[in-house]
Protein backbone atom coordinates (compact mmCIF):
# COMPACT_ATOMS: atom_id res chain seq x y z
CA UNK A 1 0.00 0.00 0.00
CA UNK A 2 1.31 3.22 -1.30
CA UNK A 3 0.55 6.46 1.53
CA UNK A 4 1.98 10.02 2.38
CA UNK A 5 3.14 10.35 5.62
CA UNK A 6 4.41 13.95 7.30
CA UNK A 7 8.10 14.39 7.62
CA UNK A 8 9.06 14.62 11.09
CA UNK A 9 12.26 14.46 13.01
CA UNK A 10 11.92 10.47 12.65
CA UNK A 11 12.19 10.08 9.07
CA UNK A 12 13.70 13.08 8.22
CA UNK A 13 17.44 12.19 7.57
CA UNK A 14 15.87 9.28 5.51
CA UNK A 15 13.63 11.56 3.54
CA UNK A 16 17.39 13.63 2.53
CA UNK A 17 18.92 10.42 1.64
CA UNK A 18 16.68 9.55 -1.51
CA UNK A 19 18.07 9.72 -4.15
CA UNK A 20 16.86 9.61 -7.99
CA UNK A 21 19.04 7.45 -10.59
CA UNK A 22 21.70 8.81 -12.06
CA UNK A 23 20.01 9.65 -16.04
CA UNK A 24 17.49 11.60 -13.46
CA UNK A 25 19.94 13.88 -11.61
CA UNK A 26 19.39 17.03 -14.02
CA UNK A 27 15.89 16.45 -13.75
CA UNK A 28 15.19 16.75 -9.77
CA UNK A 29 16.44 19.42 -7.21
CA UNK A 30 17.57 17.17 -3.79
CA UNK A 31 14.61 16.62 -0.97
CA UNK A 32 17.26 18.50 1.03
CA UNK A 33 16.22 21.89 -1.21
CA UNK A 34 12.61 21.13 -1.43
CA UNK A 35 12.28 21.17 2.10
CA UNK A 36 14.10 24.13 2.04
CA UNK A 37 11.83 25.50 -0.10
CA UNK A 38 8.99 24.17 1.99
CA UNK A 39 10.20 25.66 5.33
CA UNK A 40 10.32 29.37 3.45
CA UNK A 41 6.93 28.50 1.33
CA UNK A 42 5.31 26.98 4.51
CA UNK A 43 1.42 28.51 4.07
CA UNK A 44 1.50 27.19 0.42
CA UNK A 45 3.92 23.92 0.24
CA UNK A 46 2.44 20.39 1.46
CA UNK A 47 5.53 17.79 1.25
CA UNK A 48 5.24 14.38 1.94
CA UNK A 49 7.18 11.42 2.11
CA UNK A 50 5.94 8.64 0.21
CA UNK A 51 5.32 4.91 1.30
CA UNK A 52 5.08 1.55 0.34
CA UNK A 53 4.35 -0.94 3.04
CA UNK A 54 6.21 1.04 5.75
CA UNK A 55 8.88 1.39 3.37
CA UNK A 56 10.24 4.95 2.56
CA UNK A 57 10.44 4.96 -1.25
CA UNK A 58 9.84 8.23 -2.10
CA UNK A 59 9.16 12.30 -1.98
CA UNK A 60 6.60 14.61 -3.13
CA UNK A 61 5.58 18.40 -2.22
CA UNK A 62 2.68 20.14 -3.43
CA UNK A 63 1.57 22.94 -3.53
CA UNK A 64 -0.45 26.44 -4.30
CA UNK A 65 1.50 28.87 -6.99
CA UNK A 66 -0.30 31.96 -6.14
CA UNK A 67 0.92 34.19 -8.86
CA UNK A 68 -1.05 31.70 -10.94
CA UNK A 69 -3.78 30.58 -8.71
CA UNK A 70 -2.51 27.05 -9.31
CA UNK A 71 -2.19 23.65 -7.51
CA UNK A 72 0.76 22.61 -8.41
CA UNK A 73 2.81 18.94 -8.40
CA UNK A 74 6.37 21.18 -7.10
CA UNK A 75 8.65 18.22 -6.18
CA UNK A 76 8.50 14.63 -6.80
CA UNK A 77 10.81 11.74 -6.63
CA UNK A 78 10.98 8.02 -6.39
CA UNK A 79 14.22 6.58 -4.75
CA UNK A 80 16.25 4.72 -7.93
CA UNK A 81 16.06 1.65 -5.99
CA UNK A 82 12.43 1.96 -6.10
CA UNK A 83 11.93 2.77 -9.44
CA UNK A 84 9.68 0.69 -12.09
CA UNK A 85 7.64 -0.82 -9.00
CA UNK A 86 4.30 1.62 -9.89
CA UNK A 87 4.95 3.47 -7.13
CA UNK A 88 5.40 6.62 -8.87
CA UNK A 89 2.38 6.05 -10.58
CA UNK A 90 0.51 5.40 -7.36
CA UNK A 91 1.81 8.53 -5.58
CA UNK A 92 0.99 10.90 -8.30
CA UNK A 93 -2.67 9.33 -8.16
CA UNK A 94 -3.14 9.79 -4.60
CA UNK A 95 -1.56 13.93 -4.63
CA UNK A 96 -4.34 14.03 -7.27
CA UNK A 97 -6.55 12.62 -4.73
CA UNK A 98 -5.24 15.15 -1.54
CA UNK A 99 -5.82 18.35 -3.91
CA UNK A 100 -9.17 17.47 -4.86
CA UNK A 101 -9.91 16.44 -1.01
CA UNK A 102 -8.53 18.92 0.67
CA UNK A 103 -8.80 21.62 -1.71
CA UNK A 104 -11.75 21.08 -4.13
CA UNK A 105 -9.44 21.73 -7.60
CA UNK A 106 -10.78 21.43 -10.64
CA UNK A 107 -6.98 21.19 -12.28
CA UNK A 108 -3.69 20.34 -11.10
CA UNK A 109 -0.62 21.71 -12.80
CA UNK A 110 2.84 19.87 -12.79
CA UNK A 111 6.13 21.49 -14.60
CA UNK A 112 8.22 19.02 -16.48
CA UNK A 113 11.76 19.21 -17.50
CA UNK A 114 11.70 19.39 -20.85
CA UNK A 115 13.84 16.51 -22.16
CA UNK A 116 12.72 14.23 -19.42
CA UNK A 117 10.57 11.90 -21.55
CA UNK A 118 10.05 9.41 -18.48
CA UNK A 119 8.02 12.08 -16.52
CA UNK A 120 6.28 13.51 -19.37
CA UNK A 121 5.29 9.65 -20.16
CA UNK A 122 3.80 9.09 -16.88
CA UNK A 123 1.74 12.32 -16.56
CA UNK A 124 0.20 11.62 -20.03
CA UNK A 125 -0.18 7.79 -18.70
CA UNK A 126 -2.43 10.03 -15.73
CA UNK A 127 -4.20 12.14 -18.02
CA UNK A 128 -2.64 15.51 -17.37
CA UNK A 129 -1.91 17.30 -21.01
CA UNK A 130 0.84 20.11 -22.21
CA UNK A 131 -0.67 23.64 -21.65
CA UNK A 132 1.98 24.89 -24.41
CA UNK A 133 3.43 27.74 -21.69
CA UNK A 134 7.37 26.81 -20.95
CA UNK A 135 8.93 28.49 -18.15
CA UNK A 136 12.84 28.43 -18.78
CA UNK A 137 13.43 24.41 -18.86
CA UNK A 138 9.85 23.66 -17.87
CA UNK A 139 6.96 22.29 -19.83
CA UNK A 140 3.71 23.18 -18.20
CA UNK A 141 1.02 20.55 -17.99
CA UNK A 142 -2.25 20.21 -16.65
CA UNK A 143 -5.28 17.49 -15.40
CA UNK A 144 -8.13 18.69 -15.50
CA UNK A 145 -10.49 17.47 -13.05
CA UNK A 146 -13.95 15.85 -14.23
CA UNK A 147 -16.96 15.75 -12.17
Amino acid sequence: MVEFREITKDNLDDVVKLEVSESQEGFVASTTYALAQAWVYKETAFPFAIYADDVLVGFIMLGYYEIKNQYTIWKFLIDKHYQNKGYGRKALELAVEYLIEKFSVSEVFVGVVINNNAARNLYCSLGFRETGEEDGRLLEMKLEICD
